[in-house]
């Protein structure tokens, strides 16, 4: 199996993109600098950054690097104010053995717990960072003036946030009593210790932003205006790992009423040079398969290493060159044409092209490992029920699964069942070149995106007509459910789709709060599995349960109201949809933008 985790070793070519980064970081006069690494979820963003720190950590500079991981905190603490106090307390320990400069950097310290304290870390409050908000934000300082009127000297001000932390100023004597201070005097001030900070530690510093695909919108928010602070201050840079589109979502989705433009424009003010992750297209995916298998294959670390270094030099050539050869692959690893690992490689040359250029798969990294420990974990279940099934048939099938989805991985598998695990359609497909029959399921071929894989998939080796597939099935329906299996639910999409199906009303408090907590990147398939539930409802004179649910999720997803349009439009309903469907419908935007 393969960790779901980002990998400190580089798969797939990473190494010039991330020497990019740091070539930026490490420019005379470039500092400071705002970088965005942008990629879809799973496209490996977070393995980059591991990388680009590990570069850092090689250099002459003596880099302060900050990793700050913006969905650790969500649900617990502001992430505005936990941005803050993780930088100033990796200040702190810099400072270990300056006293002079620890007092600056626990006065800091003292400064965050403060703001928490006082709210002054309003989105408002983050205007005086430096970057315009093209009228984005609205909340005004009036309603922090009156917040800070009991606090009249500096030490009560820093008296606020002791508790919070072991390491506060504690109202000693440190510092000298001050007036009190505006929220925008206080905030600069922030700053301008801040800068005071750095100049002296004489170390260049760099904030390393993940995860905040994760978060809802208004968390994502909150830890970019709590970046604005920092923005254009001496010595500082930010590297900002997101997928683009979901910023872009969250800032309408905050901001609402931003148009176009303004979704646009607050992203541009805040990323002054975007990274975009490289897709990886059929020559990554085959290298990116080979590393996968060799690294399962327990290979030593000499040879892994021997390996990745010869796939990536290939890989860096291929604007001139042929692709690596199997051949020369398996010779990096010493290990011989008659091994497993042979026969592995043999499976990745068979599959990456159908990996890489599925619509559904795009050759992401994450779904690709998510699939193979899917095969993996058949391939373990199988040989212990002594089924003879060999793993290059399990990850035909699971591949068919998760590119099809569920009505029509479901259609095929009836098939088996109906006709002794050899389904004539099947036959048809694998001597045709591909050709679907018109006799195939409706769930075939109405789609095209479907009809142009399925005819791609008949043609992968190994073929499938002369064997028994009900093993096969019964493993696939044992191991994971088809819905849920989609693209391996975490607990919470799969709770969120537990609930869905069963919801019978559009106004349920309880879905509606479930969804404020599903991640995007799962929006997509709950909506399949909702409407795989929904696939199996005969009678439409009535509101059957779960398309309630359907639609909440529509209105919650732009891309999983698309899903629910195609397949309403499946049906004929004799001329006109049922009348409480037509009642239902009528209000919903993402119904109306379908016409």
């Amino acid at each position: 199996m393969w960790s779901d985790t980002e990998s400190e070793k580089d798969y797939l070519n990473f190494g010039e993109v991330s020497q990019l980064a740091v070539d930026i970081l490490t420019s005379d006069g470039m500092l400071p600098v705002s970088i965005g690494v942008f990629g879809n979820w799973g496209a490996g963003k977070s393995s980059l950054l591991k990388l680009i720190e590990h570069r850092l950590d090689a250099d002459d500079k003596d880099w302060i690097v900050i990793k700050f991981d913006a969905w650790l905190y969500q649900g617990y603490d502001d992430a505005r104010a936990a941005l803050l106090e993780v930088i100033a307390t990796s200040l702190n320990q810099a400072a270990d053995g300056n006293a002079s400069l620890g007092v600056k950097t626990k006065k800091l310290l003292a400064r965050v717990d403060g703001f928490r304290a006082l709210g002054l870390l309003m989105e408002g409050a983050a205007m005086i960072g430096g970057v315009p908000t093209g009228g984005l934000l609205a909340r005004s300082f009036g309603a922090l003036s009156g917040a800070s009127d009991g606090i009249q000297t500096q030490e009560e001000f820093e008296a606020l946030g002791a508790a919070a932390t072991d390491a506060r100023v504690h109202a000693s004597g440190l510092l000298r009593p001050e007036v009190k201070k505006s929220p925008p005097r206080q905030i600069n001030e922030f700053r301008d210790e801040y800068g005071e900070i750095l100049q002296e530690l004489g170390k260049p510093l760099v904030v390393v932003i993940d995860n905040l695909d994760r978060c809802l919108p208004v968390n994502a928010i909150h830890t970019l205006e709590a970046i604005r602070l920092f923005l254009f201050l001496t010595n500082t840079a930010f590297i900002i790992a997101a997928d683009e589109e979901m910023i872009r979502s969250s800032v309408a989705d905050y901001f609402k009423g931003a148009s176009d433009r303004h979704q646009i424009d607050y992203l541009d003010k805040l990323i002054q040079v975007p990274i975009r992750v490289p897709k990886a297209g059929v020559r990554e995916v085959r290298s990116y398969l080979f590393m996968l298998y060799a690294a399962d294959f327990r290979l030593s670390e000499d040879k892994l290493e021997n390996l990745r270094d010869g796939l990536e030099k290939a890989l860096q050539q291929s604007w001139k060159d042929e692709p690596i050869s199997r051949q020369d692959a398996l010779a990096l690893t010493g290990e011989s044409e008659s091994s497993e690992l042979s026969r592995a490689f043999a499976r990745a040359d068979r599959i990456a092209t159908v990996l890489a250029n599925s619509p559904i798969i795009h050759g992401n990294p994450r779904i690709v490992k998510r699939l193979l420990n899917i095969v993996k974990m058949r391939s373990q279940i199988a040989r212990r029920r002594s089924m003879p099934l060999d793993e290059a048939v399990i990850t035909k099938l699971v591949i068919f699964e998760r590119c099809v989805g569920v009505k029509a991985t479901g259609d095929f598998y009836q098939l088996i069942d109906a006709e002794s695990g050899k389904p004539s359609l099947l036959r048809q497909l694998e001597e045709n070149d591909g050709e679907i029959p018109d006799s195939a399921p409706k769930s075939w071929i109405d789609n095209p995106t479907t009809k142009e894989f399925i005819r791609d998939w008949a043609r992968l080796a190994p073929g499938l007509c002369e064997m028994d597939l009900r093993a096969a099935i019964y493993l696939s329906r044992e191991t994971m459910p088809i819905g849920a299996y989609l693209v391996g639910l975490s607990p919470t999409g799969r709770e969120v789709l537990d609930a869905l199906v069963n919801t019978k009303n559009i106004s349920s408090p309880t879905a509606e709060g479930l969804l404020v907590t599903l991640p995007l990147e799962e929006q997509v398939p709950v909506m399949e599995g909702v409407i795989g539930q929904l696939r199996q409802v005969t009678d439409w004179t009535r509101n059957p349960k779960g398309f309630a649910g359907a639609c909440l999720l529509a209105r919650h997803s732009t891309e999983a109201a698309k899903i629910l349009v195609r397949y309403l439009q499946e049906f004929e309903w004799g001329g006109k949809p049922p009348a409480w469907m037509n009642v239902l419908l009528k209000d919903e935007q993402w119904s109306k933008d379908k016409q």
